[in-house]
């Protein structure tokens, strides 16, 4: 074979890092890790992937790394391990060797996961389950890891380093974004190709855009479970790979598709962020496939039961949960991270179920090991990070728990926004914590504001269009009798579930739209907007699309073209310039009434719809449902202050706030009544007075004032 001198040479030993298959220009260096093995073999491959031929007993084991290195073996080899060891279930360990194992660090792979019985390492309908042992050579239905070499020239590529305060957070699936496109060429649809199309850039830019957060691109595998129901892991949270993208996304069968893409990107100034599945792997319990990690040393890649280690810890309801309490493992994440960022320039991730992360023997801990090792990497410092700041394991949900220097998803944004503009008693307070970045949560270690990754929608859930279209979640599609998915979305219907005819409906669906759009762009903080929202994708009430690669899930981009559409799109962007405009919209310091910086008045003052300042009397007024947030912010470029005045009407009627003292050259920049959202059918200021409409938000602007 081209890429395997057969027959195989002898191995020369090699060396123990980097680990994975190094490919020198003349031979292959195969290193993998396993603490409890007794043998390692390393096989190859034909060109198909479905015939072994030929294996080599890996030559020796340096501190618990297996290695070898095979001159002649060149880039385009085929490859997977056999790992030979105990078969002690109950002791945590499961090797055989009859099972072929995907090398974690593969770069690239050949193939996909076949379902059969063979992929488990016990006899799969054997009365005793996992304690028995499977013969059977599961290699013809294993996916196989590919030789890379990772030349590519980036020419003059810079990472956009977009400052945290001029963020805004774009999250999409890649697959979902263009398979719909039409105007991206067909066979590069649903890719990474056509993500880096002008079209995608175009739109992204127009927009205001300057983050692309990708749900995960890691290599997956699909459950079997959901194939047998013709269905299929479409989110992509069950990673098989951490160093191999999913072959689906790419068009051209290329790394440097994906390559080519960020580039694309960066020179539009648009970062893009990886959300990565650290937490939990692909192979379930200890009644799952053994694949990789299980085969190679389950004891040290997983956490195991204290007192019975036959089962795994889930604290991530995936069956599995990584051990990120060993040494080994914080290397392959860490790893995997530099990996990302150095050969394809990926700036910034979100980590999957991030407590997982934080967990240590004695529970969850931000100064874990894992946190330790990543705040401190100098590959990374210059990168974003954030958490989503849960799992479900003992004391998961740590919202603003996490180290200084990694942002945090904010469920309490989502929740307290969503039930403000619900009608929901009792949320004004709330809600003005939210407004100013979540100090509650997030103002201490010096932290700044942008800690707070803001957002009303996400993948997991309604989209705004549903979120106002649908009170209860219908996910019916996806085989599971609607028990799945969140039932408390915090949503209403506004008077007919699902898609209306009714003018009425439709007028206030479309105001609360841009007024949860306002409070999010419009609030401190790091705002996330979900991909589709601004022209008002919909899943027809499904809150949990996991398993749905169909059009429910896709971009319809045909509603961009419709009148709705565009002016709800039109309105986004004018929300994202008026942010990226006004100094008191992004700044990453926790405002307080108590500094000063414009003749005596507070950085942030709250008053009520007559002008006056908010008691606690007022704030504590469970019917409360206007609110009004004037901000204060120097512009140190030219030496003025800028003063903004947030004005918010959650009641069914339209309502009239005074301004509050003193006055001030006041301009209506956005009104949520008005579809282009200038005030032309909603407020307008009349002798310091202003009509802010049901269901509604209005921003008043007042700038170069000076100090």
């Amino acid at each position: 074979m081209a890429h395997i001198p057969l027959p195989l040479p002898v191995a020369w030993p090699g060396v123990p890092y980097p680990l994975g298959a190094t490919f020198d220009g003349g031979g292959t260096n195969f290193a993998v890790f396993s603490a409890h093995a007794v043998k390692m073999e390393l096989c190859f491959f034909d060109a198909s992937g479905r015939h072994e031929v030929a294996r080599c007993a890996l030559p020796e084991c340096s501190n618990e790394i297996w290695h070898g290195y095979l001159p002649g073996v060149m880039p385009g080899a085929l490859y997977g391990y056999r790992a030979y060891g105990p078969c002690r279930p109950e002791q945590g360990h499961r090797f055989n060797p009859n099972k072929l194992l995907l090398d974690p660090y593969a770069r690239q792979l050949h193939g996909q996961v076949r379902w059969s019985d063979v992929l488990y390492g016990y006899r799969f309908h054997s009365p005793r389950a996992d304690l028995s042992f499977d013969h059977r050579d599961s290699a013809p239905a294993m996916p196989k890891g590919v030789v890379t070499d990772a030349l590519f020239n980036w020419h003059d590529d810079k990472p956009p380093a977009v400052p945290w305060e001029k963020t805004v957070i774009y999250e999409v699936h890649v697959r979902g974004l263009t398979v719909r496109a039409d105007r991206i060429p067909a066979n590069e649809r649903g890719s990474f190709a056509a993500l880096g199309n002008p079209f995608v850039i175009d739109h992204l830019v127009k927009l205001g855009i300057t983050a692309l957060e990708l749900l995960p691109v890691h290599a997956i595998l699909q459950d079997r479970r959901l194939v047998t129901a013709g269905l299929s892991n479409y989110w992509g949270y069950n990673t098989l790979s951490f160093f191999a993208p999913e072959p689906r996304y790419l068009a051209d069968g290329t790394l440097d598709e994906m390559r080519h893409a960020i580039r694309r990107l960066h020179a539009a100034g648009i970062e893009v962020i990886l959300d990565v599945v650290y937490n939990h792997t692909c192979e379930e319990s200890e009644l799952g496939p053994t694949l990789s990690f299980r085969g190679l040393d389950n004891a040290s890649y997983y956490r195991l039961q204290a007192g019975n280690p036959r089962h795994h810890v889930n604290d991530t309801g995936c069956g599995n949960t990584l051990n990120l309490s060993h040494p080994r493992v914080i290397q392959l994440v860490m790893d995997s991270l530099r990996y990302w960022v150095q050969e394809f320039h990926v700036d910034g991730f979100r980590f999957d179920l991030g407590v997982t992360l934080g967990r240590e023997h004695h529970g969850y801990d931000p100064g874990a090991g894992f946190f330790d090792a990543l705040m401190q990497d100098p590959a990374l410092a210059r990168i974003k990070l954030i958490s989503e700041p849960w799992d479900i394991g003992p004391g998961g949900y740590q919202v603003g728990n996490h180290p200084a220097g990694v942002a945090e998803w904010n469920d309490r944004f989502r929740d307290d926004v969503r039930g403000f503009w619900r009608g929901d008693p009792g949320l004004r307070g709330a809600v003005a914590g939210r407004l100013l970045g979540s100090a509650d949560l997030f103002n201490h270690h010096r932290r700044r504001s942008w800690s707070s990754v803001n957002f009303v929608t996400a993948h997991d859930g309604f989209t705004l269009q549903d979120l106002v279209s649908y009170g209860r979640k219908h996910n019916h599609a996806n085989g599971e009798d609607n028990r799945d998915g969140s039932n408390e979305n915090r949503s209403a219907n506004w008077g007919a579930e699902g898609p209306t005819n009714s003018p009425a409906v439709t007028a206030t669906r479309n105001k609360l739209k841009r007024a949860m759009l306002m409070t999010l762009l419009f609030s401190n903080g790091t705002p996330m907007l979900l991909g589709g929202d601004e022209f008002g994708r919909t899943q027809l009430g499904n809150n949990n699309p996991y398993c749905q690669d169909n059009e429910l899930s896709w971009f319809d981009w045909e509603l961009a073209e419709t009148s709705e559409g565009k002016a709800l799109l039109e309105f986004t962007r004018r929300c994202i310039a008026a942010r990226r405009a006004a100094p008191t919209l992004q700044n990453t310091r926790f405002l307080t009434a108590a500094s000063k910086i414009l003749h005596g008045i507070p950085d942030i003052s709250w008053f009520d719809e007559t002008g006056s300042e908010m008691t606690p009397e007022r704030w504590h007024f469970s019917g409360g449902r206007l609110l009004a947030l004037r901000r204060v912010a120097a512009d140190l470029q030219t030496g003025t202050v800028s003063v903004s005045l947030l004005l918010l009407n959650a009641f069914k009627e339209d309502r009239e706030f005074s301004l509050p003292p003193p006055a001030m050259p006041w301009k209506l920049l956005i009104d949520a009544a008005s579809a282009e959202g200038t005030g032309r059918h909603g407020g307008k200021l009349r002798n310091n007075l202003i009509n802010v409409a049901a269901h509604s938000a209005a921003l008043l602007v007042a700038d170069h004032v000076t100090i």
